[in-house]
């Protein structure tokens, strides 16, 4: 079982992505995110997943072990094989992804390619509970809010303060960008 890959990125081909390591190039599928990550010509480290069937022997690799998780969970549900559960992957990040199943966003998991209502219903059913997040007001206010920016430091600290992630949002909105987090913070509490 190959569990990791080292190597330079030698290739990137629609979707995936050429490793060689030791002289050997590895073809692995990667999620959107990390095609864009991974450079052309430069070292990468990659976690693996080998699919092997009778016809096949396929290779995925993922910058980071929470991506594999999850991926993990999620071909875990009857009906999601590997692909499927890549191009979910593929939607947005792994903590958006883990928001839409903990929150029962089957709308948000059907807008991956293949994937169609009764199997985004049965990842939800399956990993609602699974997937290391409660569904809470603010898991799903992150993916209905257009503002609301989860790696927003201001935004981070107001919830953290008790407010809203929707609230949170509104009250940066007026805010300039360009001050510091806690000058943000300060202008947002004004208001």
């Amino acid at each position: 079982m190959i569990a990791t890959l080292e190597g330079l990125v030698t290739e990137k081909i629609g979707g995936t992505v050429v490793l060689e390591c030791a002289g050997v190039g590895y073809g692995l599928q990667v999620t959107f995110e990390d095609f864009g990550a991974l450079s052309t010509g430069n070292p990468a480290k990659l976690y693996v997943y080998e699919h092997i069937r009778e016809d096949t022997h396929e290779l995925f690799g993922f910058r980071q072990v929470p991506t594999k998780l999850l991926f993990e969970q999620l071909i875990s549900v009857k009906g999601v094989g590997p692909r499927m559960a890549l191009a979910i992957l593929s939607v947005a990040g792994v903590e958006q992804v883990r928001q839409a199943i903990a929150s029962g966003d089957t709308k948000f998991i059907t807008q991956a390619s293949g994937v169609g209502k009764k199997v985004a219903e049965r990842i939800v059913v399956d990993l609602k509970d699974k997937v290391g997040l409660a569904a809470s007001e603010t898991a799903t206010d992150f993916l209905t809010t257009p503002a609301a920016n989860p790696n927003d430091e201001a935004l981070q600290g107001l919830v953290a303060l008790g407010y809203s992630v929707k609230d949170a949002a509104k009250a940066l909105e007026s805010v300039d960008v360009k001050l510091s987090p806690a000058d943000r913070i300060k202008e947002a509490l004004k208001t």
